[in-house]
């Protein structure tokens, strides 16, 4: 038999800690140092799309110093800016996560999410499997090109208004004012409710 040295080993009782345990730990640390609400509009009208919108929703959760903290319900919507029956319906949701990520890290991951589910920009309007938007972050105010906030057109749109108000009927839209009033100023004519679906809070 040969002989094992244990000169310069550590402890053998004390077993290392497991990374993906060290990344859920940094990941949930992380998140508890000053973070910011945001909420975030999901929408997909290609391929399985509740599907697709739960996955985004994991997808969202499962990164570092996020965690998401409520789901809206989901509304069947047809598209916007194109057509009429020229795509199918949309499902849309609207998600509020608790973050430390700053905006311009919130929206390379939402667009990360969007490369993962395949999304095509080719044209404006077009049809995608997922849609990650940004619509507000914390009280921010911003006209930066590359990510305006509040979302520029989120004080008129009742696929994000709907969803967002049934989640937390006291939101306020940063610069805009109460979700409720916006919605009533805009009408949920253009909205179904689609009670039939649900999308899970990550555990």
């Amino acid at each position: 038999m040969t002989a094992f040295s244990t000169e310069g080993q550590s402890d053998p009782t004390v077993q290392p800690v497991p990374t993906a345990v060290v990344r859920q730990v940094d990941a949930a640390d992380v998140t508890l140092s000053n973070p910011k609400m945001a909420v975030i509009s999901l929408g997909s009208n290609l391929g399985n799309r509740l599907e697709t919108l739960q996955g985004a929703v994991d997808a969202l959760e499962d990164t570092p110093g996020l965690r998401v903290k409520a789901v809206s319900p989901v509304y069947e919507t047809e598209p916007w800016g194109v057509e009429a029956n020229s795509q199918p319906s949309y499902f849309n949701a609207v998600i509020l996560v608790k973050t430390t990520l700053p905006p311009a890290s919130l929206l390379e991951r939402g667009q990360a999410v969007e490369e993962a589910f395949d999304r095509v920009r080719e044209e404006r309007w077009g049809p995608r499997t997922i849609d990650v938007d940004i619509v507000s972050y914390a009280d921010v105010l911003s006209d930066d090109p590359v990510l305006t906030l509040p979302h520029p057109r989120a004080h008129e749109r009742a696929f994000v208004l709907a969803p967002w108000h049934d989640m937390d009927p006291e939101a306020q839209l940063p610069g805009a004012g109460p979700v409720a009033q916006l919605l009533d100023r805009v009408g949920r004519d253009s909205v179904l409710p689609r009670a039939d679906l649900e999308l899970r809070l990550p555990e």
